[in-house]
């Protein structure tokens, strides 16, 4: 499973998570699969590269949840979801993934290897 890219676990609960949501047209449902796919890709990708980077990923994650409900209504809600799974892949691709061998982390050497 390691080699599957977090950012693809990313885009994808959000693609899911919208899923579950329409066909069960239970929204906590489709918010449990949010929080399991946040809880996930945070357990993954913290001990590769700290804390902070998941943090911006995280906050990237909730504004496009927010802008996909935004522009929903003008595209369409499955374009937007699509959109905000795109936007969120590639910034944990470039934050998480692209950066994972550690070697980007600042003073990781000063503080034993851990970021955070």
């Amino acid at each position: 499973m390691s080699r599957i890219p977090t950012a693809l676990i990313a885009a994808l609960t959000l693609v899911v998570g919208f899923a579950v949501g329409q066909v069960t047209h239970v929204r906590a449902l489709a918010g449990v699969v949010l929080v399991a796919g946040v809880a996930w890709c945070a357990v993954r990708a913290v001990p590769r590269v700290g804390w902070w980077r998941v943090a911006v990923v995280v906050l990237v994650g909730g504004a496009a949840f927010v802008g996909s409900h935004l522009v929903a209504q003008t595209v369409g809600a499955w374009p937007a979801v699509v959109l905000a799974a795109l936007v969120l892949g590639a910034a944990t691709w470039w934050l998480v993934d692209a950066r994972g061998d550690g070697r980007e982390r600042i003073g990781a050497g000063a503080r034993g290897g851990h970021d955070g």
